[in-house]
This record gives structure tokens, C-alpha cells and sequence, in this order.
């Protein structure tokens, strides 16, 4: 069976089976956290405390504010207003799970500050990327719908295919987002790693519960990137079959 036909006749199979897996990978993820916020890092350091030792340690700190958010889990850099936003269960906890999370936030302050070059193209890419992301599926439908339905009119077939195209286009910025992401994630990652152990802020049997933090975190990006990756192969499989 031709590539396009497995897609087109499979896809509906593999995407139950690519949510299910999403939703293992979020729910591990969740779980390690909470496991891992359980545990107390030695040192003493909250997240904010191992956040700001960090970013003073390696040249960033006059730049960067680090502010506390609501919520859970909603830890960023803001490259923008060059902000550092940790979440109420890393802010002010000294769990291993925290220290972990906030020296990941600060990878990605260092990524910005060293000018890290796929960090540079994920920021180029956010502008088109949210577009995409909220509109090139719908916009994709909508041609499939007249190509589908219009062609045989003979005046619509034609303005049909361009909508299709232009909305594969929009998703596949969406989705080149989601690729260039998980260098710039497990990359954060590993810096983070690499400064818990060298500068002594974790023990090596607490820089293994980080390392399972961030891990468990990397693979809902991995999760994301393969279900786009999926979205944008079946619309391409249907815009075939439609022609």
C-alpha cells in the first residue's frame, strides 16, 4: 500500500493511539514532579535562591528578574522583558524537583545570553508559528472542503488547492516550531544538569531525581512534535486524495 494511503486509511488509528500516548507522557511527567517535589535538596536553596545563584554564577543575572507566577508547571524565560518565571511549587520549594526546574528556566537564560543558534530560530518562528498553529489546520479544511465538493463545478477546484496549500503551509511552520524545540529543550536540559553537578547545588543520588524531572518534561515536547508531525501528514494524505 503506497506511503499516502496508510496515512490516509491508518491515521485515524494513529492518532488515538498518539493521544494515548500523550497523555502517558503528560501524566508521567506530572508524577515525577510530584515525586520528586516530595524530596528535599540538601543545600537548603529554594528554586528562586538556586535560579538567581545560577544566573549570577554565569554572567546573567544583572539582565535577567526573576519574578514568581501562578500556577503549576508554567515555569519560562521571557526573552522578551528578559524574565525568569517561576511557578508557586518552584519558587519557594527547596525539592529537588524545583532546583531541577529552575536551572532548566536558567539553561535557556544562558541559551539567550551565549546566543545559542536553534534558540535563535525558535524565536524567529514564534510569530508564524502561533498563527499556524491556530488557524493552518481550519484553513487546510477549508480547501479540502472545496476541493472536494467544488471541483466539480469546474470554477472553485482551482482556488480550493491554493486555500489547501496555504494552510499546509501555515501548520508546517507550527510543526517546524515543535522540531526545532527539542534541541533547544534538551539542550537547556543538559546545561542545567552540567551546572547542578559543577557547581556541588544537587548530590549525585538528588541530580538523578533532577535528571529524571527533566526527562520525563523533555518527553511531552517529543509528544507534541511527533503529533504535528502526524496532523500535517494526514491533511497532506487527504489533500491527495481530494485532487
Amino acid at each position: 500500500m503506497p506511503f499516502w494511503d496508510m496515512i490516509y486509511y491508518g491515521g485515524f488509528i494513529l492518532m488515538i493511539v498518539m493521544m494515548v500516548v500523550s497523555l502517558i507522557v503528560s501524566a508521567n511527567c506530572k508524577h515525577t514532579f510530584k515525586k520528586y517535589s516530595k524530596k528535599m535538596a540538601a543545600n537548603g536553596m529554594t528554586g528562586a535562591q538556586a535560579a538567581q545563584y545560577i544566573l549570577n554564577a554565569y554572567g546573567v543575572g544583572s539582565s535577567v528578574t526573576i519574578n514568581h507566577i501562578a500556577g503549576n508547571l508554567t515555569d519560562n524565560f521571557n526573552p522578551k522583558d528578559m524574565t525568569l518565571n517561576l511557578s508557586d511549587s518552584v519558587y519557594n520549594s527547596n525539592s529537588i524537583a524545583a532546583i531541577g526546574v529552575a536551572a532548566h528556566e536558567c539553561g535557556h537564560a544562558i541559551q539567550h545570553h551565549v546566543g545559542y543558534f536553534p534558540n535563535k530560530i525558535r524565536s524567529a518562528l514564534v510569530p508564524g508559528a502561533n498563527i499556524g498553529s491556530r488557524f493552518g489546520v481550519y484553513v487546510a479544511m477549508i480547501g479540502l472542503i472545496m476541493m472536494g465538493y467544488l471541483d466539480y463545478s469546474g470554477t472553485q477546484g482551482g482556488a480550493g488547492e491554493v486555500i489547501f496549500y496555504i494552510g499546509i503551509a501555515m501548520f508546517s511552520l507550527a510543526v517546524l516550531f515543535y522540531l526545532v524545540t527539542l534541541p533547544v529543550e534538551f539542550n537547556a536540559s543538559s546545561r542545567a544538569l552540567k551546572i547542578l553537578q559543577k557547581d556541588g547545588l544537587l548530590a549525585s543520588e538528588e541530580l538523578s531525581g533532577a535528571r529524571k524531572v527533566l526527562g520525563a518534561a523533555a518527553m511531552t515536547y517529543v509528544a507534541a512534535a511527533a503529533s504535528a508531525i502526524l496532523t500535517l501528514l494526514r491533511l497532506i494524505s487527504y489533500g491527495k486524495r481530494s485532487r
